[in-house]
């Protein structure tokens, strides 16, 4: 089953952001975009790469207005700890949330449970708690911030316009379509 235009699940978890454990939750989502980045583990190799480049861009999202969670197995201590210990880590002032017991990855479906890492998942959730977007990739294969924004600016776009498509590549002031039975086999 597909988790697309599914409501998140219920959840609280603690994250660490900017210098603070805070308690996020599924209602916390609520009248905002949001992100959630599931990577494998803190302290590893592609990983920080991809929180990186998100940190790079995390002021385009804001402007947005989207908010970025990462999240992980660790512990939110173990999120402090890399941050505190990696200049790229650093750099983020997103939440980070720890998934300890395993739940929210179980509940997003990224879960490897022989690891008990998370896989390499994206999700793109409205302001109404419900997922529009979700990308997995295997766990050597890195992700685009820049791409994100993309997509993330299609889904906004989209749920502002419902009667229109946004084309591949599609960026942002860009022609759109209106699915219509004139279209069929025209383009």
């Amino acid at each position: 089953m597909s988790l697309i235009h599914t409501q998140v699940k219920p959840f609280k978890a603690t994250a660490y952001h900017n210098g603070e454990f805070i308690e996020v939750t599924d209602e916390g989502l609520k009248g905002q975009w949001s992100v959630f980045f599931f990577y494998p583990a803190d302290f590893t190799f592609v990983c920080p790469t991809e929180l990186g480049d998100l940190a790079d861009h995390y002021e385009e999202f804001k402007r947005l207005g989207v908010e970025i969670y990462s999240v992980s197995t660790d512990t939110h201590f173990t999120h402090k700890a890399w941050h505190d210990s990696s200049a790229t880590i650093g750099k983020l002032q997103f939440p980070m949330i720890g998934d300890p017991t395993l739940q929210i990855s179980r509940d997003f479906e990224v879960l490897i449970e022989s690891d008990g890492l998370a896989e390499r998942g994206t999700f793109v959730i409205d302001p109404e708690g419900k997922i529009q977007i979700v990308e997995i990739n295997a766990g050597n294969i890195g992700r685009n911030a820049e791409e994100l924004l993309r997509k993330v600016k299609a889904a906004q776009y989209v749920a502002a316009h419902p009667n229109e498509a946004c084309p591949a590549k599609w960026q942002e002031g860009e022609e759109t379509l209106e699915p219509s039975l004139d279209l069929v086999g025209k383009i």
